[in-house]
């Protein structure tokens, strides 16, 4: 089913019959009631027993895991998009989701449907209502929400079937529920300062486990990284006897031109150079994204050696992310975009000042309580006119009157506004732009949505792209 929102043509997915809705939502409601993703017990062992009992469906096809601080999902839908170009069924598990919980889990580039889904659960249930009762019985907790997602999605590939499963860690590596898998590609994107509560305060900690991805004879996709982070990266692919393609010496962004829509690039692997290759996203870190997916690919699909340029053009061509520098709306535009740690506003920034030409922008912010709210607003503030803090409907959302406090520090009271309820933010954010508004998408006048992935994910909801 698709409709029409100011002249775009939006895909609302298909329709679900009530009772299959009521069985989806009492299934998330069970998944739900278990700990949160962020509540984390670091051990593999209660997903790698539900999947010894299971007969370990994550071995029963090829794997590429991806872990990273940023860009981990772009870079997943663009692999996804490039494998599945090249005749492979893929599986893809991504996190969080935008709008519904079938989204983590995707078929052939699609969100498993709803029954399919509620299958799933059901088909895996017993299995984990067996590890749930061993591990309380020996004083420790049921799975968790990720966990059971992740056996889920392992189940789900295992019964398409697919060819090629590829996985998002959810945080970390190391003990990181999806590291069950045994990925002969590891691609491991800019690693930087987020999640310190559960991987450590300095990037030297957090790369020991993002490392711990890397398996044995593996071949490594590792992204520009801070020489730290990458020494750690590089010391634990040398134990393990993995072979590593490296940014900025194995590859490489060769030329980026913005471009109507997104941007032309050429990139340059071990294999050739790929020109002119157009990529419907924004910003130089999707570029960057891009040229991971595009070395991983060669490395699973041709041994190393250069793919059809043809196949290459039309996978990227056909690339989205949604949520990540996302133009939902005209008069005024409103862009959307998931940035929620410094490192992300940063690229956010950077993409915002080469693709657009706002002469007034206003931002809807909202920021989780454990992220660093000074260092995100901070950054966004030299190119917002005027900012509008609210909070998604996380009980980890920073409370609006401190972000309000805060963000007066950084913009001064008189560029500050607040609104707890997001709609409300997103009307006075329109309001303020449409004021001075001009003529033109990412021309004139704008409102930016930012700052946690909930508050992005309820923005395209209300939006009407849910």
């Amino acid at each position: 089913m698709s409709t029409r929102k100011n002249g775009r043509r939006r895909d609302t997915g298909p329709v679900v019959p009530p009772e299959v809705q009521a069985e989806l939502d009492a299934v998330y409601r069970e998944i739900m009631s278990r700990a949160p993703e962020h509540d984390i017990h670091p051990t593999l062992d209660r997903v790698r027993d539900v999947c010894e009992l299971l007969g370990d469906p994550q071995k029963a096809y090829r794997t590429i895991h991806i872990t990273g601080t940023n860009g981990k999902t772009s870079t997943s839908r663009m692999l996804e998009g490039l494998v599945r170009e090249h005749g492979l069924r893929t599986g893809r598990f991504t996190s969080p989701h935008m709008s519904s919980v079938t989204e983590r889990i995707a078929i052939d580039g699609q969100p498993i449907s709803a029954e399919g889904f509620v299958e799933v659960f059901r088909d895996v249930e017993p299995y984990i209502e067996m590890i749930d009762a061993r591990s309380e019985a020996a004083g420790g907790p049921r799975l968790s929400f990720f966990e059971v997602l992740t056996v889920m999605a392992f189940a789900a590939f295992a019964d398409a079937p697919i060819d090629v499963a590829i996985v998002e860690v959810g945080m970390g590596g190391l003990w990181d529920s999806t590291n069950v898998v045994d990925g002969e590609i590891a691609v491991v994107t800019p690693i930087s300062l987020d999640h310190q509560k559960w991987l450590g305060y300095s990037i030297e900690e957090i790369a020991e486990n993002k490392a711990g991805i890397i398996k044995d004879g593996a071949t490594v996709v590792l992204a520009e990284q801070n020489p730290i982070a990458e020494e750690i990266i590089l010391a634990e692919a040398t134990r393990r006897g993995a072979r590593v393609l490296r940014e900025g010496a194995d590859l490489e962004v060769a030329e980026r031109f913005p471009a109507v829509g997104g941007q032309l690039m050429s990139l340059r692997t071990p294999a050739g150079l790929y020109t002119e290759i157009y990529l419907p996203l924004y910003g130089a870190h999707q570029a960057h994204n891009a040229l991971l997916a595009l070395a991983a690919t060669e490395a699973l699909v041709s041994g190393g050696r250069a793919l059809d340029g043809d196949i290459v053009g039309a996978a990227f061509a056909a690339a989205d992310s949604p949520g990540r520098l996302e133009v939902v709306r005209s008069s005024p535009t409103i862009v959307l975009d998931a940035a929620h740690n410094g490192a992300g506003a940063q690229v956010l920034v950077d993409a915002i000042e080469e693709s657009f030409e706002f002469t007034r922008l206003i931002g809807v912010v909202g920021i989780l309580e454990d992220k660093d709210a000074e260092t995100i607003l901070s950054l966004l503030e030299p190119i917002l006119a005027e900012v509008v803090v609210t909070q998604s409907s996380s009980a980890r959302s920073h409370d609006v009157d401190d972000l309000e406090e805060i963000a007066a520090e950084i913009f001064g009271e008189d560029r500050v506004h607040s609104a707890p309820r997001l709609d409300d933010a997103i009307d006075v954010a329109a309001g303020l732009a449409e004021n001075e508004d001009t003529t033109g998408v990412g021309t004139g006048t704008g409102v930016l949505v930012t700052g946690s992935v909930v508050l992005v994910a309820e923005a395209r909801m209300l939006l009407g792209l849910g």
